[in-house]
């Protein structure tokens, strides 16, 4: 008998989440609690922590949302405030993108964007 590892979620696939509540498209999102119905629960990232990954389109709460993932890859993201170029945001309210404070890194802006959607690499 061997004991193979099998890989889940390979890096930079988008995936399918079930939406444990209302979700927005081009929002940060986190794994809000255990698989519904073989996929990954998700909801708007909390402000100032991780990302799971970025949400490709809005869905009402119990519905399918499709999920953006993937290390330096990007893509578009609702930001508030002003980031130059190569600044670094973080997560913001309801899962948009901020510049970078006090919270973690989940990416950076390839081109400055102020209350836009930008174009973010991925962490």
């Amino acid at each position: 008998m061997t004991n193979e590892m099998y890989g889940i979620y390979e890096p930079g696939a988008d995936i399918t989440g079930h939406a444990s509540a209302a979700v927005t498209g081009r929002r940060f999102l986190k794994v809000s609690g255990n698989r519904t119905d073989g996929n990954v629960a998700v909801n708007h990232a909390t402000a100032g922590g991780r990302a799971f990954g970025v949400s490709k389109y809005s869905a009402d709460s119990g519905k399918k949302v499709g999920v953006a993932r993937g290390n330096s890859r990007v893509v578009q993201v609702d930001v508030v405030g002003t980031v130059a170029a190569f600044g670094e945001v973080e997560v913001g309210a309801n899962g948009t993108a901020i510049p970078k404070n006090a919270g973690v890194a989940v990416g950076f802006v390839v081109t400055g964007v102020a209350d836009a959607v930008g174009e973010v690499s991925l962490y």
